[in-house]
């Protein structure tokens, strides 16, 4: 039986790419760094490792995945993807294959300033980004939007400003150093799957989005051939390997990505429903050599919570061995 790994089963990512794979062939091993990670409880096994920041975390990840006989190692925290990559050559002598992209793109992707200067170098409309300085003043137009250059997650720490009072107070009270000034684009906003191997894309899903709190919480699914080729044209020039998101907006009707994340999405499992399972089809091609097929369908996906009941005696035990079998509850 094929065994796939998957990290980071306690957040959104993670959960989602679980739901993608249940019901499927393939034999599904939970990690996360917290015990009451809810998706510890719903894969075959699973275990609690250290945080991707640990000295121990790649040695605990690749004995787990050799003695859980893993074949693929899908990433659901972006913390773990630079880690990861960079050890990705630990994992690919044991015949392990981490659904990864490379050190460069990742760091890209992470970095808000790379993104915005990797786009521009190759041609693509993407919103003007600077460094968080007096430049910005003299650059960009209100409002315009302060974020986090790297690392930044679920809309946290991104500020909209409205004139010169509100920047200044703004800038005094982050971390300016790890912070960019952005063009604001107003209207709709898309979050876009894609499907990458070997330098070609070989699909993409279009969703416009409603956020709350920085998550998707209603989603639609359109076919718009601009956006489509837009993204394709950018996965293929940056190259990921598996699933890679891009958020944008449109300016005068042309697509502006200002995200780029090199990993599964939080909306994954909202693909699938709409026909564009990205986990199932990066598994049939990386293990059966099945080339990516999909038929989307334009449905609107509303969320909402769901109750996962899990028998304190369980919790116990993953509390104190870091490992749980035989679960059998799904998402």
């Amino acid at each position: 039986m094929v065994t796939i790994m998957i990290t980071g089963v306690g957040g959104g990512v993670g959960q989602s790419i679980l739901k993608c794979l249940q019901d499927t062939p393939y034999r599904l091993i939970g990690v996360d760094s917290e015990p009451l990670g809810t998706g510890l409880y719903t894969a075959a096994k699973a275990y609690q490792v250290p945080y991707a920041s640990h000295p121990t975390y790649i040695d605990r990840m690749v004995s787990i995945c050799k003695k859980e006989k893993c074949n693929l190692v899908f990433p659901g925290q972006d913390a773990e993807l630079p880690v990861l990559s960079h050890y990705s050559q630990r994992f690919t002598e044991e015949g392990i294959t981490l659904v990864v992209s490379k050190e460069d793109v990742v760091q890209i992707a992470d970095d808000k300033l790379l993104t915005y200067q990797f786009l521009s170098r190759h041609g693509f409309d993407v919103p003007q980004t600077l460094p968080l300085t007096e430049d910005v003043l003299n650059n960009l137009l209100f409002p315009f939007i302060i974020k986090p250059q790297k690392g930044g997650a679920r809309s946290r720490g991104v500020f909209i400003i409205k004139d010169e009072n509100e920047f200044r107070w703004r800038a005094s009270i982050v971390e300016a150093n790890n912070y960019v000034a952005q063009e604001y684009i107003s209207g709709d906003e898309y979050t876009c799957g894609s499907i990458n191997f070997d330098g070609c894309c070989h699909g993409t899903i279009v969703m416009r989005r409603i956020l709350r709190d920085g998550d998707t919480y209603k989603a639609f699914v359109v076919k718009n051939p601009v956006i489509e080729s837009y993204v394709k044209a950018v996965a293929e020039k940056i190259k990921p390997f598996g699933a890679c998101n891009f958020q944008l907006r449109l300016k005068e009707g042309k697509p502006h990505i200002f995200e780029i994340n090199a990993r599964c999405s939080g909306t994954t499992y909202s693909r699938a429903l709409a026909g564009f399972n990205e986990p199932l089809m990066i598994a049939e091609y990386l293990i059966d050599q099945k080339q990516p097929v999909y038929d989307i369908r334009e449905i609107s996906i509303f969320r909402y919570w769901k109750e996962l009941v899990v028998e304190n005696s369980r919790i116990e035990i993953m509390q104190k061995s870091g490992t749980l079998s035989g679960n059998g509850s799904k998402l």
